[in-house]
């Protein structure tokens, strides 16, 4: 997945909240792979979290406190997808070809 000499952005945080990158011309390494799985992951939390969410909207009874705390997980998993798409689109934009 990462083009050769090329960082990638990891899907979590390391010390301190800064970002964690991979360097590595293995696109099927462990580390590869595990980065990819935990993308998978943090997309389809985000997808149940946004059908929680519209569900929840839906109903008359909402309290500010359950929409505080369905705001403070849109929250979390939006940042999650963000880091993602940046990921993937640095990747997209590494290996497309250059036209002449």
């Amino acid at each position: 997945m990462t083009a050769p000499n090329r960082l990638r952005l990891l899907p979590w945080l390391g010390q301190e909240g800064k970002p964690c990158y991979l360097s590595t011309d293995d696109g099927e390494g462990y580390m590869s792979r595990l980065a990819d799985n935990i993308e998978a992951m943090q997309l389809g939390t985000a997808a149940e979290l946004l059908e929680h969410a519209s569900e929840t909207l839906d109903g008359e009874e909402v309290g500010p406190e359950d929409l505080r705390r369905l705001a403070q997980e849109l929250t979390g998993a939006l940042r999650h997808v963000l880091r993602v798409a940046s990921s993937r689109g640095h990747l997209l934009a590494v290996s497309k070809p250059q036209r002449p």
